[in-house]
This record gives C-alpha cells, structure tokens and sequence, in this order.
C-alpha cells in the first residue's frame, strides 16, 4: 500500500478526474457533500472553502495504491474501511471527504478527494504529511497482512523516460554486481564493460573519498541517489564482506583438501591402547620443521589462487 498526495486550488478538476466514467469509477464514501452530480458535489466542497478563503490550495486529493496480489482480497467494503482509518491516522477528519475506487488500472486503487478546510473552518494541517503518511502505510500493511513489495523492482520500467529509466537500469547493474565483486578494482572493471563511469568525491583536498558517482547514458547520479545500499560506505562494506566471506571458503577448501604427511598421520596398534590420543596429539605438537613445512604448503597454495584471479590496480 502506497499513498500520492497532491494538493490544489480547484475542486472541479479533481472532482472529474475521479469520477470519470472512462475509470469505471465507483463511489465508496461520500461524506457532507450533496451528490446528485458531480457539479453538486464540486459545489459542496466549494462552499465550505469559503469558510477559510485565506487558504490558496484547499483541495486535497491522495490516491491509494495497493497490490494486484491482494486484489482478490480488496473488496470495496475493506477499501473504504482501510482509506477511512488511513485518514483519520493522518489527521484528516471532521471534514467533506470523496472516496472513489477505479479500475482502469491491473492493481486496486482509489481517490480521495478531500476539503482541507474543515466542517468548523480551520485548516487540517499538511506538516510532513509525506513523511507521516510512508509511516501510516507500513502501518495499516502490516496490520491487515498486505503484500509487501520492493518498491524498484516493482517499477514498471517501460513507462520510465529519462534519467528515471537509466536510474533504474543502474539500480539493477549495481545489485549484481556489488553482491559478487570483491574490491572496487572489480567493480569498476565490471562496470565498465556495461557502459558506467566510476567517479568517486574527496573531501576537500584531501585523498579521503567521501562519496561515488556513476555515470552512465550521460547522466550522472551519486550512489546514495540511486539506493541508500549503493553509497560509497555502503559499498565499500560489503566488497570486504564479500572478500572476507571468499576468503574464508578459500581457506575452508585448502583445509578439506590438505593431506598430512605421513609421519604426522595417528598410528593405530591393534592391542586397543591409547595410540589414537598420542596421534592426534601428534598434529598439533609437530616439531618447528614440520611446522614450518606446513606453512609454506598453504602459502604456495594461497599462491596459485592468487595468479588465477586478473585484477586492475586504481589509484584514489
């Protein structure tokens, strides 16, 4: 569930948008307005405005927008209840209020048109209703079990233009990437071969790198812009983590693969005694050369690992 709010100055026009036949439009809720026809009910809001003529832009009008995974679960009477209880955690209340659900669109949605002038004249405050009303969502989705949806990857990117549709083609390069590269040498090689610049931001003067900027289709959009994930700290944290987690397997590996040598191997005497003790004391209590032996075994192995992997050295 998802919230637009848009404020205005003309109740004529908000009031034919969402009663447009074309939207197969469907009253839920009509509250202190006269609605015989839409210029009855435009004319009710209109009437309360002049109560408080000192406000410029009266009109409130918020579209609701839920999943097409809860259609079958939305019925008008639960829309009209979740939009009604989202109102009033909003502060909206004691005023003309039109709810009118659509279904021009695949997923379930509605339009509330409402009087920011309310029924005793005062002005419902907007103070940070964006902020409040993310809250209000997450709130009310959790409450009557919405789906919840990662908001990028529902983007419907064929009706993107520019820069959003390149934003987005970047948002899904980076999730790749970042996720499988180990330094930012890999990252930025990677990057490159799929047509993005790698700037990076430095503080003042200085060599420290406060921030990066990736370029691509002849835009420019820090990382933080794209996703909060994909700041320059943020990066940088998870390639040591995914450096971290390889080598870790890489080391896992060698260990699986080791074969001691022959004189560390446990011995077993078929008379049942505690030879099985002294050999396993045996691989740990080697003397200095066989230590030394086994050091230079995993050095050479790390090694050969090593040459496999091509890296490009960058200066910051």
């Amino acid at each position: 569930m998802i919230a637009k709010i848009v404020k205005g100055s003309n109740f004529k026009g908000v009031v034919n948008y969402i009663l447009d036949k074309e939207k197969d439009a469907r009253i839920l809720v009509c509250d202190g307005l006269f609605a015989e026809n839409k210029e009855t009910i435009a004319g009710s809001f209109e009437a309360q405005v002049r109560m408080n003529p000192k406000v410029t832009k009266p009109v409130g009008h918020i579209a609701l927008a839920f999943s097409k995974e809860d259609k079958h679960r939305l019925t008008d009477r639960a829309m009209a209840g979740i939009a009604l209880e989202y109102l009033g955690k909003m502060g909206i209340k004691d005023t003309q209020i039109l709810i009118v659900r659509h279904f021009d669109k695949e997923h379930p949605h509605v339009h509330i048109a409402f009087n920011r002038i309310a029924n005793d004249g005062r002005t419902i405050s907007d103070r940070n209703e964006r902020i409040h009303s993310t809250r209000v969502c997450k709130e009310l989705t959790r409450k009557y079990g919405l789906y919840f949806a990662d908001g990028k990857e529902q983007v419907k990117r064929h009706r993107l233009k520019e820069p959003d549709k390149t934003k987005y083609e970047l948002y899904s390069i980076l999730k790749s990437e970042v996720s499988r590269c180990g330094n930012w040498n890999m990252l930025i090689a990677n990057l490159e071969k799929q047509g993005v610049e790698v700037r990076f931001k430095y503080k003042g003067k200085s060599d420290d790198i406060q921030g990066v900027i990736f370029s691509m289709n002849g835009y420019l959009f820090s990382g933080s812009k794209i996703d909060r994930r994909f700041s320059y700290s943020k990066i940088d944290a998870t390639l040591n983590a995914n450096r971290h987690e390889e080598r870790q397997r890489v080391m896992g590996s060698q260990t699986a693969d080791y074969e001691y040598p022959m004189h560390q191997s446990p011995q077993f005497e078929p008379n049942g005694s505690n030879d099985l003790y002294s050999g396993s004391i045996g691989l740990f209590m080697s003397d200095n050369a066989n230590a030394q032996a086994d050091e230079n075994y995993f050095e050479e192995q790390l090694k050969r690992k090593n040459k496999r992997k091509k890296q490009r050295k960058i200066r910051f």
